[in-house]
């Protein structure tokens, strides 16, 4: 059984919640990804932010990212994926929840994060472009 934890990118990289989305969106720009896991004080996973959020749930709105937080965006409930669950449970869970990215846990701690393409180098190649679009829906 393939795992979240084998296909998962390890050493994810967190931002802060008090972090303004000019330094998430720096964060993002330098690590080449989307989307970032938001980790309160405690370090323990409190949301997620992405590249979307930044634009269209602040500067579209006329917000200022130098000014606004990432706790004010990304502190929603976050869908997550155990380390040891299986790569058919990753994408129920991102196909249930339309996501491309899930953090990944073992127990409280955040481990790594797998995306869409992890999962689509995982399953047969018959079933990869169900899975995109399940997702992509």
């Amino acid at each position: 059984m393939t795992t979240a934890r084998d296909i998962m990118t390890e050493g994810t990289e967190c931002v802060a919640t008090g972090d303004t989305l000019v330094d998430a969106a720096r964060k993002m720009r330098d690590l080449d990804v989307g989307a970032l896991p938001i980790c309160g004080d405690d370090g323990k996973l409190a949301g997620m932010v992405t590249d979307r959020d930044i634009v269209v749930r602040c500067i579209a709105d006329g917000g200022d990212p130098s000014s606004v937080t990432v706790e004010s965006l990304g502190l929603d409930e976050v869908v997550t994926v155990g380390a040891d669950d299986d790569v058919e449970e990753v994408l129920r869970t991102m196909t249930d929840h339309q996501v491309r990215r899930l953090p990944v846990i073992d127990g409280t701690s955040l481990v790594g994060m797998v995306t869409q393409a992890d999962v689509a180098r995982a399953l047969p190649a018959e079933a990869v472009g169900e899975a995109v679009e399940d997702i992509s829906r």
